[in-house]
């Protein structure tokens, strides 16, 4: 009674706007009777009763359209649809490493509830890119060919460009095991759902999952699912960098997040503009892309983002916008897969746009040269087998010819082996000497 002492009668509310379910539109649902907010979360109530949790993605005249975060079943017309007032936010905190989440930051792993202190805001936070810590240090990612030969930088963020099947969830799984990294956000969006769990138990292993958060979108999730997971990797790496920890965020990958993007934005009658993308999938990709890196803290944030290229094409928009917007990029080859070189990376067609503030100046011109010699080791391979080349005529290219199958072995590994940024750069200057 105390409590309602002060209220007055025009403060109760006697009544609570609506509006209606009015149509289904494939993944759209369209609602009237009620002003929504775009970005908003509503409600709509089923025909048993119960409640489906969706976000409003757009309007056109009087009508509102929605997309629900799950697969939508039991819906009726002139079914209730309410506002949901502010955005749920989960709590975080370090309790979250080793654990595996949605994209609405739910738990999957059967383990409990979530705990955390502060409230997480689900979308990645946007710096003043003059108050951003440039790039410093290296980033030892624990694979020979990327630290030896396409040093990463604290703070970078790179491509993973390949087609299907050529080893990117695994040398994915060696990274994040490998990493000097106090966090690891690992991002699964649009994988199938049995190479979710693959990852998480083979790639991934217990000792990579102990540091990391994997927040998991399968194929089978809405494509509202699949962009909100991969804005809440982002987010999630965000809060530990901006709390002073090291963190390196994977997403697998890139392409899913922009094909989703095309499933929201052609259902809500955006034209298709190159190969079948609208153009706010190439808006959205900088947006994202440039939450990541370092911030003003002294926590860093590297980034890496795997780019298929369907068919192989390197021409596809998305690959070639991704190639554009990131600090480097690095190639694998279906031929050198094929070969049984792994892991697969072309380092003649890679990357590392941030490698000279992190490497020294001897590292450097190993590097050149090792590039030179395996440029003229490819430009005299296919005339090798046929007695077109003859030795003695280029003194360079007779040492790029004795030297290849060193150099080969040098930028391959195991699954399971480790290769420290030390003993790479002690191993490529053994090997040019």
């Amino acid at each position: 009674m105390r409590a309602l002492a002060g209220l007055k009668l025009d403060d109760v509310p006697v009544a609570r706007e609506v509006g209606r379910l009015s149509g289904v539109s494939g993944i759209l649902l369209e609602a009237t009777g009620y002003a929504f907010e775009t970005g908003q979360h509503a409600r709509i109530e089923t025909a048993s009763g119960e409640w489906m949790d969706a976000r409003v993605v757009g309007f056109r005249n009087n009508v509102s359209y929605l997309m629900p975060f799950r697969k939508q079943a039991g819906l009726v017309a002139g079914a209730r649809v309410i506002a949901d007032g502010g955005e749920r936010r989960p709590h975080i905190g370090p309790a979250w490493r080793g654990r595996i989440v949605d994209g609405l930051g739910e738990p999957i792993d059967g383990l409990g509830a979530l705990q955390g202190e502060q409230p997480l805001d689900l979308r990645p936070p946007r710096i003043n890119p003059m108050r951003k810590r440039s790039v410093a240090g290296v980033l030892d990612v624990g694979v020979r060919a990327i630290n030896g030969m396409l040093t990463l930088g604290r703070g970078q963020r790179v491509g993973l460009f390949a087609g299907s099947g050529v080893g990117k969830s695994v040398l994915l799984g060696m990274i994040t095991r490998q990493t000097e990294a106090d966090v690891v956000v690992v991002g699964l969006i649009g994988e199938r759902g049995r190479e979710v769990r693959e990852f998480i138990e083979h790639a991934l292993g217990p000792e990579g999952l102990k540091k990391a958060i994997v927040v998991v979108a399968p194929a089978d999730e809405s494509p509202l699912m699949r962009l909100m997971a991969t804005e809440l990797c982002h987010a999630i790496a965000a809060y530990f960098r901006d709390a002073g920890s090291n963190v390196l965020l994977l997403v697998d990958s890139l392409t899913r997040y922009a094909m989703a993007q095309r499933e929201m934005a052609l259902a809500l009658g955006e034209p298709p503009a190159t190969r079948g993308y609208p153009p706010s999938v190439f808006g959205l990709l900088p947006q994202l892309v440039e939450s990541a890196g370092n911030g003003e803290g002294e926590g860093s944030m590297s980034a890496i983002y795997t780019v298929l290229a369907e068919g192989d094409d390197e021409q596809d928009p998305v690959v070639d916008t991704a190639r554009a917007i990131l600090d480097g990029h690095i190639m694998l080859s279906r031929e050198m897969a094929a070969q049984g070189h792994y892991p697969a990376i072309d380092v003649s067609r890679s990357v590392s746009r941030c490698m000279t503030l992190v490497a020294g100046e001897q590292h450097l011109e190993a590097v050149r040269e090792l590039r030179d010699l395996l440029n003229r080791y490819t430009q005299v391979r296919d005339l090798i087998p046929l007695g077109g080349y003859v030795a003695g005529a280029d003194s360079q290219t007779d040492r790029a010819v004795a030297l290849h199958s060193r150099l080969a072995a040098y930028l391959q590994q195991g699954m399971h082996e480790a290769a420290p940024f030390a003993d790479c750069i002690a191993s490529l200057e053994a090997l040019l000497a």
